[in-house]
């Protein structure tokens, strides 16, 4: 079973056939379904369109304020920016899933666009997730260890990091791309975009790429973000800060957490389930079959919705992004009417979520 292609996991029979004598044919016999599997395909197709419009619209909006705006004002702008662009290159091959869910797991589009868009699509979620930690790490750090550090330095470190995280999340995605290939499967006229491993050990491969996702995309990033955002909050916490400024900042830290949480722990959970299925070490029968099918569709399902969720949890939640956001595309075209001066007033006296977003103030 492939674990990051939306259109791998609705195919109902995953035998198939190949001709290349150096490769295996990995045979999963599925019990009787206990669900109606057209019905959850089609639920499945409407929810990756959902996150499809919404993702793409609000990070398209991330991407173009910043671009725009030119706003370097801000600690973590360029983890921001390369999240958004992350998130909205994960969303922007959903239509090629969706239109392969649609024909029933069937790829029409040939091997290239299967291994090209599959890489695309795990190098992006990789990349989200890890900026995602960079992020939480780099907002410590300058409270704690670089708060005196020049600006322009601070600039290089992050860009260094920004490149460094790109090769990493490249790094992740190419042991499950190099295996793709276009096969045919054995009991329908239809052919397959999924990986085919070595045949001396397909099991163990299969296994070794699924708990890489688990410890690249949960064990280690979630770590890293609630331990640094902890620390964050206890240092706040000492600050000098008002009161009302550190439960803002509180509230902010935690929703980052919670959101993380969410979004992944249940689809790594999953995930982690199916490969102890596969290592024999948990027990399986039809029902748990079953079960265990239907949570990696809505598991994954959700984990995709994180891409609609951070631009408005690491963006449009604080009032400087939406300020820049109006500055953008309204008080551009509206600078007689005044409204843009009262506004870069008040954004000058306005302190909401600004010890998070920029920590080094303290």
């Amino acid at each position: 079973m492939n674990v990051s292609d939306p259109s791998d996991l609705l195919y109902e029979d995953l035998n198939y056939t190949d001709h290349d004598e150096n490769i295996s044919h990995v045979e999963m016999h599925l019990c009787l379904t206990a669900f109606n599997r057209i019905a959850l395909l089609h639920a499945m197709c409407t929810l990756y369109v959902f996150i499809f419009m919404v993702g793409l619209a609000a990070n398209a909006i991330v991407v173009c304020v910043n671009l725009r705006t030119g706003s370097h004002r801000h600690e973590t702008h360029l983890y921001i920016m390369n999240l958004a662009v992350a998130d909205l290159c994960v969303v922007a091959t959903l239509p090629i899933w969706v239109s392969s869910l649609a024909q029933g797991g069937h790829w029409p589009f040939g091997e290239v666009a299967c291994k090209l868009t599959h890489l695309i699509f795990s190098v992006n979620l990789f990349a989200s997730i890890f900026f995602l930690a960079c992020m939480s790490v780099d907002r410590y750090l300058s409270v704690n260890h670089f708060g005196n550090a020049t600006g322009r330095r601070k600039r290089l470190v992050r860009r260094l990091v920004c490149i460094f995280t790109w090769l990493l999340a490249l790094i992740a995605s190419v042991p499950d791309t190099y295996f793709l290939k276009v096969v045919k499967a054995s009991q329908a006229d239809a052919s397959l975009c999924r990986p085919v491993y070595p045949e001396h050990s397909p099991q163990e491969w299969m296994v070794g790429i699924q708990l890489s996702f688990v410890v690249l995309g949960f064990a280690v990033p979630f770590p890293v973000i609630a331990v640094s955002y902890a620390l964050l909050a206890r240092t706040l916490a000492s600050c000098s800060t008002g009161d009302q400024d550190r439960r803002l900042s509180r509230k902010v830290i935690l929703t980052y957490i919670v959101v993380f949480l969410l979004c992944w722990a249940p689809y790594h959970i999953v995930l982690l389930a199916d490969a102890l299925v596969l290592l024999g070490a948990v027990p399986l029968d039809c029902s748990m079959e079953n079960g265990l099918y239907v949570a990696l569709q809505l598991t994954q399902c959700l984990s995709l919705l994180h891409c609609c969720i951070n631009p408005v949890v690491y963006s449009f939640i604080h009032r400087h992004y939406r300020y820049d956001l109006m500055k953008a595309f309204i008080f551009k075209y509206s600078t007689q009417s005044g409204i843009a001066q009262l506004m870069e007033n008040s954004n000058g006296n306005d302190t909401e979520n600004s010890t998070v977003e920029n920590p080094s103030q303290l």
